[in-house]
C-alpha cells in the first residue's frame, strides 16, 4: 500500500513538472512572421539547396516559395484521391538533390480497381521548364479516408523512412505481412536495405495507429516519431512520442498510453488520457535558444511542443513546453531551415479547422 502511494506521488510529481516548466526569458522569445499565406490545406516543407523552399498541398500540388514569393504556377500537380485525412501528403527532397534533382512524395490515390491506395514516388525536376515528373514509383500500400501517415524523410543513413497508418484497420498494425502500421526503411530507389530488422521486407518498426511526424536526434542518430492516440470509438488521447529501434514492436492497438505488455515498447511520453495533442510534423533544433530540442506541432492541440530528453537515456523526458497555444491554429508541419529560423506550416483548410483570411500559411520563427 505505502509503495502504491509513493509510486502515485512520484507520477503526480512528473506530470506537475512537464506542465509547469518555466517560460523562455525575455531575452529569448520567440518572433513570428508569415513568409507566405493563401496556401491550401500544406502538409510538408523541405528546403532546396538554391534556397527554394518546396511545398505539397494536399489537393495535389508541389508549390515552390522563391525568394520569399509563392510562386503561383505548382512546381508539379498530381492526380490524388483526397478525403478526409487523404491526399499529397509527405515530402523530401533528395540529400543530392542539387545533383540528382530528385523530390519524393507519398499520397493517396484510387488504382484501377477502384481501391484506395497510398503511394512513395520519386520526382525529377525537369530544369528546362523548371517542372517536376514522376520519374519512378517507389512502393505501394493499402489507403483508407484516413490513417494514411505519409510522413517521408530521409535519415542520417541515406536511407528513405515513410510513416503508414493502419488504414483504418488496426489488426493491421500487428501484422508483418501488411505494411500497414509500420515505420518503413528502403533505399532511395526503393529496393530493400540489407539491413534491414525483417528480410526481404521494408518494415523497420510496427504496432503503429498513425505515425506522422519522424526525426532523428543529432549526435546519435536516434529516432523519434510522433503518432496519434485513440479516438472515437477506440477511446481517447493517449496521442504518443515514441523513440523508435528497429524491429521494434509499439503496442497498438493491444497496449496504448502507460500500459505495458511483454514484448510491446510504451511512448516515453503521451498526452494523457484528458488531453490531445493530434502530433503531426518534427524537427530537432539546432541553432539557438531551442538547440537541442525536439519540437513536434500540434493539429488539435494547436500548439508546438518543445520536448527536451535526456543526454544518456534516449526515453526519459526532462521537460515538455507548450507554445503559441491557440495562436495560429492547427500546426502541421515544423522544421528547422538553412539559415537556422524555424518554419511551421499551419493546416486550417483541412476541413476541421477555422481558417483566417490568409490561411493556410508557412511562418517563420527566430529570436530575439
Amino acid at each position: 500500500m505505502l509503495t502504491t502511494l509513493v509510486t502515485t506521488f512520484l507520477l503526480s510529481l512528473a506530470g506537475l513538472i512537464l506542465s509547469s516548466v518555466p517560460a523562455l526569458s525575455a531575452a529569448a522569445q520567440p518572433s513570428v512572421e508569415v513568409v507566405a499565406g493563401g496556401l491550401e490545406t500544406p502538409w510538408a516543407i523541405d528546403f532546396a539547396p538554391d534556397g527554394r523552399i518546396f511545398i505539397t498541398e494536399r489537393p495535389g500540388r508541389v508549390r515552390v516559395i522563391k525568394d520569399r514569393n509563392l510562386q503561383k504556377e505548382p512546381w508539379m500537380e498530381i492526380e490524388v484521391y483526397e478525403a478526409g485525412e487523404a491526399g499529397l501528403m509527405g515530402l523530401a527532397l533528395d540529400p543530392q538533390f542539387e545533383r540528382n534533382r530528385f523530390a519524393y512524395v507519398a499520397y493517396t490515390h484510387r488504382d484501377s480497381a477502384g481501391r484506395i491506395r497510398n503511394r512513395v514516388v520519386r520526382l525529377r525536376e525537369d530544369t528546362a521548364k523548371g517542372k517536376g515528373v514522376i520519374d519512378k514509383i517507389l512502393a505501394e500500400v493499402r489507403g483508407a479516408r484516413n490513417h494514411d501517415g505519409a510522413r517521408v524523410k530521409f535519415g542520417p543513413d541515406g536511407k528513405l523512412y515513410w510513416t503508414m497508418g493502419d488504414s483504418q484497420d488496426g489488426g493491421l498494425s500487428q501484422n508483418l505481412s501488411s505494411l500497414n502500421g509500420k515505420i518503413l526503411r528502403m533505399n532511395p530507389d526503393g529496393t530493400i536495405p540489407s539491413d534491414n530488422p525483417f528480410k526481404n521486407s521494408a518494415l523497420y518498426s510496427y504496432g503503429h495507429r498513425n505515425p506522422q511526424g519522424l526525426a532523428w536526434q543529432p549526435g546519435t542518430g536516434r529516432l523519434y516519431a510522433t503518432e496519434h492516440g485513440p479516438s472515437g470509438f477506440q477511446g481517447c488521447c493517449r496521442d504518443e512520442l515514441n523513440f523508435i529501434e528497429p524491429g521494434k514492436n509499439y503496442g497498438w492497438p493491444v497496449i496504448r498510453g502507460d500500459d505495458t505488455r511483454e514484448g510491446m515498447v510504451p511512448p516515453i511520453l503521451h498526452s494523457g488520457e484528458n488531453e490531445t495533442w493530434a502530433p503531426a510534423g518534427a524537427t530537432f533544433v539546432t541553432r539557438g535558444p531551442w538547440a537541442g530540442s525536439l519540437l513536434f506541432t500540434g493539429l488539435r492541440g494547436q500548439t508546438l511542443y518543445r520536448v527536451v530528453l535526456d543526454k544518456n537515456d534516449p526515453r526519459r523526458v526532462v521537460e515538455l513546453e507548450r507554445h503559441f497555444a491557440r495562436q495560429f491554429g492547427r500546426l502541421r508541419d515544423v522544421v528547422e531551415g538553412p539559415d537556422g529560423a524555424l518554419y511551421v506550416v499551419t493546416s486550417n483548410r483541412d476541413g476541421r479547422g477555422n481558417p483566417g483570411p490568409n490561411d493556410d500559411r508557412v511562418l517563420r520563427i527566430t529570436f530575439k
